[in-house]
């Protein structure tokens, strides 16, 4: 079987068959067979194509809770899919298989078109389908489609993402999302750009628009000791939830293991993790949640 191609949004034509690819703050200029910095979105002839669009490579029933969701329809069942692909550059990525990898495009594996992905969530009673495992941005048109489908199904639509999203496709794709944990990385741009190969700002803009529309909104964020922390910015984080979302918001603090290409730091001391917390609750923050410990 090859690969079927669907036709992405969020693009530029530009000269000599390039295109630039608008979807999130990277601004890939693609060139005619070639691919974007996430290795599924590629310039065929001019046109800009998605190649994760129907072609999921996990598909697995999780509890809820898993995504992590701690306060979004407690004790359910969601029907988790992901694809190959990933818009950042994590040194530290404890998913790099699916986000680093990339599709054989004569063997891309079984075809799972958004209808499929809604009745397989129903034939395993879930209440939900999670766009998950690696970066759902990247496959962000199939997520819309799923999303439109599950909720005539009566069924929601959860997002685990970083958040690393142009405002254009933002406002296409987080109106059809119920719920969404978005993980922040590390409160500081240095953090991002040493270790992500990305910015800040655009998650930062993306957890806003995401928590204006109402939407049910919780935050994670992977503590790795050394460089993402200090009490500065535990507190800078803090005090940047209070003055633009609110402190109801449910906060996930994770205990990180060296992975991927990153090794200098050790272990997070889950004393570290409990320490945070306690912190939190001191400022007022009662909706913390502490993981991988």
């Amino acid at each position: 079987m090859y690969m079927k191609y669907h036709k992405a949004k969020w693009a530029k034509t530009l000269e000599d068959k390039k295109i630039k690819c608008l979807l999130c703050p990277r601004n890939c200029v693609i060139s005619d067979d070639s691919f974007g910095f996430c290795a599924v979105r590629k310039n065929v002839d001019g046109q800009l194509y998605s190649m994760a669009y129907g072609f999921p490579l996990a598909l697995q029933v999780d509890p809820i809770e898993k995504k992590p969701l701690a306060e979004f329809m407690c004790g359910t069942k969601t029907f988790s899919i992901g694809t190959y692909g990933c818009n950042l550059n994590c040194v530290f990525c404890q998913n790099y298989q699916l986000s680093r990898g990339n599709y054989n495009e004569k063997q891309p594996g079984q075809y799972a078109p958004p209808e499929l992905v809604v009745e397989l969530a129903l034939k395993h009673e879930c209440q939900s389908i999670a766009f998950t495992y690696n970066e759902p941005t990247v496959f962000a048109e199939y997520c819309i489609d799923t999303a439109i489908l599950a909720k005539k199904s009566g069924l929601s639509s959860v997002l685990v993402t970083n958040g690393y999203i142009s405002m254009e496709a933002a406002k296409d794709l987080y109106p059809v999302i119920d719920a969404a944990n978005i993980d922040m990385k590390g409160f500081s741009d240095k953090f991002y750009s040493e270790m992500t190969g990305t910015h800040l700002q655009p998650v930062l803009d993306a957890i806003k628009y995401f928590c204006s529309i109402g939407k049910h909104l919780e935050l994670t964020n992977l503590i790795i000791p050394g460089k993402n922390d200090s009490q500065e910015i535990i507190d800078a984080y803090l005090d940047w939830v209070e003055e633009n979302l609110h402190k109801d918001i449910p906060l996930h603090f994770s205990a990180y293991h060296p992975d991927y290409n990153y090794h200098e730091s050790p272990n997070t001391d889950p004393v570290n993790l409990l320490n945070i917390k306690e912190h939190a609750a001191k400022k007022g923050f009662e909706h913390v949640y502490l993981g991988n410990i």
